[in-house]
């Protein structure tokens, strides 16, 4: 490789991008796509004239077509809910045993939603700029004023359900203030806004299922799509999936597929996810021909209970919400760092992000507040236990509030969330600050999809988490739980009947020759892991890999370390196909058969970040590069060479990806360097 060592007046001596291709060799350059199907015009009236211009479906043949839904998150249960209501015949899948254990339950801060309740200047266009700036400007616009637009009706809806939202004195719903903004704008039910809107979306989707249009399949987990070439063109038409109780392989056919299965983030082993959630339904899509959007882009979550060992396996979210009161600081002295916080006088006290920001304090955007509290256990001022040869742990304390608002406002508004911590700590956060470290949490990258959802699979169509299209290289708090709703409750049903407006499409059954060239891969692959005969258990892989993506791919990367987490996960790659070790049989329930398959999608996926981190040679949002940093340490963005969307292709076993480029155009928005300071 070349040397990079150059100087540059505007940076840490960062070369121009042009010069260098650090992932050159590790992928094919492809033909570059476009999203066609979002309207010209003024950015306020392209949702509306979309939705004028999609075809109907009338009341009758919507009872002929058939949609089937993977997963039963807020995405996919508002989807099923919808769409049953609508009168189509859905079939909604869930590796669960209940629909209301899918992910979203664990949503704790709130839900954003540009209504102005508090007149401290929000709007829509407000809510679209802070969606655009919080993801550094590697959005797409159409989609996020679509959000944007969507999300006034997603409260609305919500309320008529019944979500208990958090209200004032005189019954209004309350609002409070999250990362990245200067309004209040943001929903909650306390600290479980996400169980409450899951449960509202849940008790929808049941209803249908009472009226029969939508069949519940709960404990199945999709292990293939099928695609059908028609002649025409090749189309989902239906999924390969496993019952997990008894361990048969299934087939559902129809007319189209939706995936709302959640994102990836456990591929770095230790997340905020749950246990369970994985990226096998998106992957297999992914190995159909579904490209894959910036799968670098991956979120740290900066308020999260610090790790305490190599004996955990997943992380515990503290909301964001409780950086509107709590301060967070570092001791100004390392030799402080081990002494009770009580005891440090303010005046040894470093309110790092205050002071850095002080426009937004400790309310800046993730990414940032991720970064900083790195950076100051990096240099040897974090607070807790020793892990490994650090602290790592910054101080999340609610004293002040305490004194300023009384232990009893305090605990109205936050009393669920203290307890949780308390109960995992043994600590009591109204008397001793909160200790926290950043921890993956949410996935920006996911299954490249078009402004009608729909992914380079024609009939495939993803929302949620599963899909790139909102969020950009950072989300914004509380926009997951807006998306998930928005996606379900108010994009998708518009436009797949556009889709739909063709059907019903040509008859499949189970002897067509896609479906079964999908059941044996399914059944070929299963009965590969039990083969094997190893020695190590698949837990002991994913926990390999997790280290490799937290160490070279997560908070900061390099060339140097990327280049060497590619080798490494390919040696991985080959040890797991040769070493593993699954026990039991194919024909009953089986966690460890299931594991091994999800883990082996994590590996490919994991060599696919790696290389689009590699690849995109700048600094954006949750994409750090050490080579490319401002002079006070700020992510630096190169937009002349790197304001695109990366649609990775499948190009086969051992081939190189293909890499699509879709160019970000910003009509209604003007693009800068980021400051929140």
């Amino acid at each position: 490789m070349p040397d990079t060592t150059l100087t540059s007046d505007r940076s840490h001596n960062v070369p121009s991008p042009a010069q260098y291709d650090d992932a050159s060799g590790y992928y094919t350059p492809g033909e570059p796509i476009a999203d066609t199907k979002a309207p010209d015009g003024p950015i306020d009236e392209r949702w509306q004239t979309r939705k004028f211009e999609a075809r109907l479906v009338n009341p009758a043949n919507r009872r002929k077509l058939s949609i089937i839904i993977v997963g039963t998150g807020l995405a996919g249960g508002a989807a099923a809910a919808t769409l049953g209501e609508a009168g189509y015949n859905v079939k909604s899948f869930c590796y669960q045993d209940s629909p209301r254990r899918a992910h979203s339950i664990a949503a704790q801060g709130g839900i954003n939603a540009a209504k102005n309740y508090k007149e401290d200047g929000d709007s829509v266009h407000r809510l679209f700029y802070d969606t655009v700036k919080g993801g550094d400007y590697r959005s797409r616009e159409s989609n996020v004023y679509r959000l944007a637009e969507v999300s006034t009706n997603i409260i609305d809806q919500c309320v008529a359900q019944g979500v208990p939202f958090a209200r004032e004195y005189g019954g209004l719903l309350d609002n409070r203030s999250f990362g990245g903004v200067q309004v209040s704008r943001t929903f909650y039910a306390r600290g479980q806004t996400g169980q409450q809107l899951l449960i509202g979306a849940y008790q929808a989707m049941e209803r249908q299922v009472k009226l029969g249009t939508v069949t519940e399949y709960t404990r199945h987990e999709m292990l293939e799509v099928v695609v059908v070439d028609d002649g025409e063109t090749k189309r989902a038409r239906g999924i390969i999936a496993r019952n997990m109780v008894t361990g048969e392989i299934e087939t559902h056919l129809a007319d189209v597929v939706v995936l709302a299965s959640g994102g990836y983030g456990n591929v770095f082993y230790l997340s905020t996810n749950a246990m369970g959630s994985n990226v096998t339904a998106a992957w297999r899509a992914h190995r159909k021909g579904a490209y894959m959007a910036n799968p670098c882009y991956t979120q740290i979550h900066p308020t999260c209970i610090p790790v305490s060992g190599e004996h955990q396996s997943k992380l515990t979210l503290m909301s964001e919400s409780l950086r509107n009161d709590g301060r967070i600081w570092v001791p100004k002295k390392a030799e402080d760092c081990t002494k009770d916080p009580r005891d440090i006088p303010e005046e040894d006290r470093d309110y790092y992000l205050e002071r850095i920001y002080p426009s937004f304090g400790n309310l800046v955007p993730r990414d940032i507040a991720s970064r900083q509290a790195k950076n100051v256990c990096d240099e040897g001022r974090g607070v807790g236990p020793m892990v490994g040869d650090f602290r790592r742990g910054v101080y999340l304390d609610f004293a002040d509030a305490i004194e300023r608002l009384g232990e009893d406002v305090v605990r109205e508004k936050y009393d669920n969330l203290f307890d949780m911590y308390e109960r995992i700590t043994g600590e009591n956060p109204y008397q001793v600050p909160m200790r926290i470290y950043p921890a993956v949490h949410y996935v920006m990258g996911g299954l490249w999809v078009d402004y009608d959802l729909q992914s380079s699979i024609t009939g495939l169509f993803v929302t949620g988490e599963a899909n790139f299209s909102d969020h950009g290289a950072n989300r914004l708090g509380a926009s997951a739980l807006m998306q998930g709703l928005a996606d379900g409750y108010f994009v998708l049903p518009h436009t797949i009947r556009d889709y739909l407006a063709e059907g019903p499409f040509e008859e499949v059954d189970e002897s067509h020759p896609a479906v079964v060239e999908a059941r044996t891969a399914v059944q070929e692959r299963i009965d590969k892991f039990l083969s094997i005969k190893g020695n190590r258990s698949v837990d002991s892989f994913h926990r390999e890999l997790g280290h490799i993506m937290w160490e070279y791919c997560g908070m900061e990367r390099t060339a140097e370390g990327l280049r060497k987490a590619i080798d490494m996960i390919r040696e991985l790659k080959r040890e797991f196909w040769t070493d593993l070790k699954v026990l039991g049989t194919a024909d009953s329930l089986n966690q460890s058969l299931e594991k091994a398959g999800r883990v082996a999608d994590f590996i490919e996926l994991g060599e696919l970040m790696c290389i689009d981190a590699l690849n995109r040679r700048e600094s954006c949002g949750g994409h750090f590069r050490a080579e490319s940093q401002t002079e006070d340490g700020e992510a630096l963005r190169h937009d002349d060479e790197f304001a695109y969307v990366a649609a990775w292709e499948w190009a086969g076993e051992d081939e190189t990806p293909i890499l699509h480029k879709e160019d970000l155009v910003y009509t209604a928005i003007e693009m800068k360097q980021r400051s929140y300071k």
